[in-house]
């Protein structure tokens, strides 16, 4: 792991803090990017959006669809997740929190906005970083690799409509245009470029050549990330300065949906003795957030300044030491779950035969 991803928290926390300071001190400046702008997408985030997803999407390898049937359980798990559990469940908590419990420290169209960009993170799942909890976990690397890449195909094709269905329960004007274009932009256009910059460099298979030219694209994915949190912030300054709780109640229903779908998932991979190495990136792919699709959405559908851009990074600021936590949890209960899939049916067949023998 590292040192960027080690203390990411930090260093977002330190870009919160120079944006707000910049946007109070500075406000002539960020009106001027905000400017910036063509069918509602700001032309400075768009690039530094670019900057963060392009190296991420080089590293999904298309190849390793063809293992897609070798472990379903573990790729059932987190699709159903990921598309049929996470975003209603944000959308849901988002309604609960924002609607009734904090209806008294927002004003109702400011909460509307909070919700929009907990959906946006509800319906982002995770891309790059859920390589890293991976790691972490000692999970399967090869099988991590078909999750993620499986999920950014279904991405293409399943944000927008859920996202606008969402968007649409809660009642937020959906513009159509803006989000398909969002979705253009930040999914489909930096995947082809992905696609096609790995087949140039792995067109012997020799994957180190990729790895070589993601880690020396890693610096500007870096500052592309926390150029964007300053510039979120500082349009966000005054509003932060004005209400200095709106951090936390946003971070409350974040915290209870990152908690509760991981279990959700880990749970049924252990009722369904999934494999660790299979079970634990299941659970943490199903977890953690695709942010830097969900804030570039927020941005250009709700504008730089709304309370959806802050939601969804408030996801950023939030989802970092919450997953390392979760990190923790699956390597202290690795040894509850079967370690392969051989093992795995065993002890299957073990409880069934014990169970008849009870009966009988």
């Amino acid at each position: 792991m590292g040192l960027f991803e080690r203390y990411l928290s930090v260093w977002v926390a330190l870009c919160i803090v120079a944006g707000v300071a910049l946007g109070l001190l500075l406000p002539g400046v960020f009106a001027g990017v905000a400017a910036l702008e063509y069918a509602s997408v700001n032309l400075v985030v768009a690039v530094l959006i670019w900057i963060m997803i392009y190296p991420m999407m080089i590293g999904v390898d298309f190849a390793s669809l063809k293992d897609v049937g070798r472990k379903p359980k573990g790729l059932c798990i987190t699709l159903v997740v990921n598309w049929l559990v996470k975003p209603f469940s944000m959308a849901a908590l988002g309604v609960l929190f924002f609607e009734y419990v904090f209806a008294g420290f927002v004003d109702p169209q400011t909460a509307k906005e909070y919700i929009a960009g907990m959906i946006l993170l509800g319906v982002a799942p995770c891309t790059a970083m859920v390589f890293v909890w991976s790691q972490l976990v000692r999970g399967d690397a090869n099988y991590t690799l078909v999750q993620v890449s499986v999920n950014d195909i279904i991405m293409v094709f399943a944000f927008a409509p859920i996202a606008a269905l969402l968007l649409g329960v809660t009642e937020i004007i959906v513009p159509w245009e803006t989000l398909v274009l969002s979705v253009v932009l930040y999914v489909v256009i930096p995947l082809v470029a992905g696609y096609v910059t790995r087949r140039m460099l792995d067109d012997t298979a020799d994957h180190a050549r990729v790895t070589r030219f993601t880690q020396r694209l890693k610096p500007f994915s870096i500052l592309g990330l926390l150029a964007t949190v300053v510039l979120l912030f500082g349009f966000q300054a005054q509003t932060i300065v004005e209400q200095p709780l709106i951090i936390a109640l946003i971070a409350v229903p974040l915290l209870i949906q990152t908690y509760g779908i991981f279990f959700v998932a880990y749970g049924w991979a252990y009722l369904w003795r999934v494999p660790f190495g299979t079970a634990a990136p299941a659970a943490l792919i199903g977890t953690s957030n695709f942010f830097e699709l969900a804030v570039a959405v927020a941005i250009s559908v709700f504008g730089l300044n709304s309370g959806a851009a802050l939601a969804t990074v408030v996801g950023v600021l939030v989802e970092v030491p919450v997953m390392l936590s979760l990190v923790a949890i699956a390597n202290r209960t690795r040894d509850r779950f079967p370690q392969t899939e051989h093992e795995g049916t065993e002890n299957q067949r073990e409880a069934l035969a014990a169970s008849y023998e009870e009966r009988l």
